[in-house]
C-alpha cells in the first residue's frame, strides 16, 4: 500500500508539471494604469488569454514558454517563462504606447470627359484573375499580371510552393503542426480577423513576413491580395495551398 507521504508528495509533482500557469497584470508604462483586453497568446502552446478591466490576466504556461503581449497603440512584447514567473504570481508587466503618425492620403478622383471611349481607357483595371486547377478542392489559384505569363505561373504554382514551404518550415519542423493548432483555436482566429500587420502571424508561426509574402507570390496570389488581406485570410491561404500540394503529391 502507499504511504500517504508517498502520495501526497505524486500529487503535488502532479500538479506542478499539468497544473502551472502565470498570473499577472498588464499596465501602461507611463501612468501605470492597467489595460483591459490586452491578448497575451502562448506561442509554445498556441493558447491564448485577455486581460480583464483590472488588467489581469491568467495563462497555462510551463518554463521557457514564450508569452506574446499585443495590444492596439502599444509596442508588442515577449516575456520567456521562468521559475519565478510561476511560482510569484500577480507580476505586472509594462506596454510602452507606440507614437502614431497618420500618412497623408491624397484622393484622385476619375476625370471624366464625357467621351465614352476616352473614359473608358483611362479607368483603372483589376487584372487579379483566379484560375482553377481540376481535382483541387480549392476555389483556384489567385494571379495578378507578374511575369512570367499565365501558363508558366499556374505550372509554376503547382510546382514550386509545396517545395518552398518544406524550406521554410524545415527548418522548425514544429510550425507546421502549430499552423493546424492556431486554425483549429477560435479565440486566435477571431483576433487574426482584425489584423492587418502580421506581427501576430510572424510570432505564431515563426517566419518573417518576406517569407510570408515569398509563399503566397508562389502559390499564385495577388500583391493586391498580400497587401489587403487580414491576418486571418493570410492563415487560410497558406495553410490552403500547402494542404492543396500535399495531395498533389501523393
Amino acid at each position: 500500500m502507499m504511504r500517504p507521504f508517498t502520495l501526497c508528495f505524486l500529487l503535488l509533482s502532479c500538479s506542478v508539471v499539468f497544473g502551472q500557469e502565470v498570473v499577472g497584470f498588464v499596465e501602461s508604462s507611463a501612468d501605470q494604469k492597467p489595460i483591459s483586453t490586452v491578448h497575451i497568446i502562448n506561442l509554445n502552446k498556441v493558447t491564448m488569454s485577455i486581460t480583464n478591466k483590472e488588467g489581469k490576466f491568467e495563462i497555462d504556461a510551463e518554463v521557457n514558454d514564450t508569452l506574446y503581449f499585443s495590444y492596439l497603440g502599444y509596442k508588442s512584447i515577449k516575456v520567456r517563462v521562468s521559475n519565478d514567473l510561476i511560482k510569484y504570481p500577480n507580476t505586472r508587466f509594462q506596454l510602452t504606447e507606440l507614437a502614431l503618425a497618420l500618412e497623408e492620403v491624397v484622393v484622385r478622383p476619375y476625370q471624366l470627359t464625357g467621351y465614352l471611349d476616352i473614359d473608358a481607357r483611362n479607368i483603372p483595371i483589376n487584372r487579379t484573375r483566379r484560375y482553377s486547377i481540376p481535382g483541387l478542392p480549392s476555389g483556384g489559384y489567385e494571379a495578378g499580371n507578374r511575369t512570367p505569363g499565365t501558363a508558366m505561373r499556374i505550372l509554376q504554382a503547382v510546382t514550386n510552393p509545396a517545395d518552398f514551404l518544406y524550406n521554410i518550415f524545415g527548418r522548425k519542423p514544429n510550425q507546421l503542426r502549430k499552423l493546424k493548432k492556431v486554425r483549429a483555436n477560435n479565440e486566435l482566429r477571431d483576433l487574426l480577423a482584425v489584423k492587418y500587420d502580421r506581427k501576430t502571424l510572424e510570432e505564431l508561426l515563426q517566419i518573417d513576413r518576406v517569407d510570408i509574402d515569398e509563399i503566397l507570390r508562389k502559390c499564385s496570389f495577388s500583391d493586391s491580395f498580400i497587401k489587403g488581406a487580414n491576418d486571418l485570410q493570410i492563415l487560410e491561404a497558406i495553410s490552403g495551398c500547402y494542404e492543396e500540394y500535399k495531395v498533389l503529391n501523393r
